[in-house]
């Protein structure tokens, strides 16, 4: 195991993504997630402080080539300090680059002390346009925050604003459209994600889940689909051109329009995977659907100095599975569920 230079597994993979979970806790309660009643939350002990999460982060950055911090939940909006770790992060060598995976209820009142603090961009969960879908999904009535949380991060320039939608197995490929009118109308980037088996009920269904395939096959109906031949990277996605449309970006380029497609579980990309995972309560993960975890939060707190902990972060990577198997027949969802993970 190589012990300075970027994060690497025995599989050539580099580490350089990091998702850091801020908070368990969230203010929907939608379907897929989580029982209407809400989880047992993480103690407030339990949850890493400010001062741990930068901590971590910027051993990640200085030390383990981490290039790309993204915020999230549960509802990373939920954290009071979030703008000031964002701001520590964002001031780190090499400035990487911070984003925010957000339901978006918050943002119309935090998008711009976030882009202040030297943000980048946000990712907004919106699985429908539908006000009494929306409702039924997510057990509150609250699309118009959404949709006004939105608006406040283009205008705050958090761009490219990017809309993550897991389409509902009753009626969820008829959203599609809309939802890729509203991203093209106001130059949004739309990606649709398969359902992966992270619910906390452990109610997650193959045959119930829409495929990448289905979802091309709905919006070809109303669009001309390209296939991106761009190099796609580590990126989860695969993009589609939509013929005929095109975004105007804030230094006035204009690019033809995309809509990306995230097929987790019927065509997994974990061999290209860049990603690893701090947890809440300061677990590290290298898998969403890791059946074990490194310890970080015990470092921190029983004296450990920042070597010890790159070490066990870059050990943890050594041994990084080389992929999630949700196919394979012997597949375990983990325990713990998407709020209490992060995405």
């Amino acid at each position: 195991m190589p012990t300075e230079g970027p994060m690497i597994d025995t599989f050539g993979r580099a580490a350089r993504d990091l998702r850091v979970s801020l908070t368990d806790r969230c203010n929907l309660r939608c379907t897929y997630c989580m029982p209407a009643e809400g989880l047992d939350w993480l103690p407030g002990d339990a949850v890493l402080s400010a001062d741990e999460i930068i901590r971590l982060i910027t051993i990640g950055v200085t030390e383990l080539g981490i290039e790309a911090v993204r915020f999230t939940g549960g509802e990373p909006l939920l954290r009071k300090d979030l703008p000031r770790i964002v701001e520590a992060v964002s001031a780190l060598p090499g400035h990487p680059e911070t984003s925010v995976t957000t339901n978006g209820l918050g943002l119309r009142r935090h998008a711009r002390a976030l882009a202040d603090a030297g943000l980048s961009r946000v990712n907004v969960s919106l699985d429908t346009l539908d006000r009494d879908r929306f409702a039924a999904i997510t057990r509150r009535d609250r699309i118009a925050d959404v949709l006004d949380g939105l608006a406040a991060a283009a205008e705050a320039g958090l761009t490219p604003v990017k809309v993550n939608a897991v389409l509902h197995p009753d009626g969820g490929l008829d959203d599609a459209p809309a939802l890729l009118a509203m991203c093209l109308e106001h130059g949004f980037s739309l990606r649709i994600i398969e359902q992966m088996p992270l619910d906390a009920e452990h109610q997650w269904s193959r045959a119930d889940m829409i495929t990448a395939d289905q979802v091309v096959e709905r919006l070809s109906r109303d669009y001309v689909l390209v296939a991106d031949t761009a190099p796609r990277g580590s990126a989860p996605a695969q993009t589609w051109i939509v013929d005929g449309h095109h975004v105007t970006h804030a230094d006035g380029t204009v690019t033809p329009a995309r809509v990306g497609i995230i097929a987790s579980v019927t065509r997994p990309f974990c061999g290209d995977c860049d990603r690893t995972r701090l947890t809440a309560d300061g677990q590290l993960r290298t898998c969403l659907f890791s059946t074990t975890e490194t310890d970080l939060r015990a470092l921190l707190r029983t004296g450990a100095d920042d070597a010890a902990i790159a070490l066990a972060w870059r050990g943890a990577t050594w041994g990084k599975l080389p992929g999630h198997a949700i196919n394979d027949p012997g597949f375990l969802q983990p325990t713990r569920p998407m709020s209490a993970i992060g995405g």
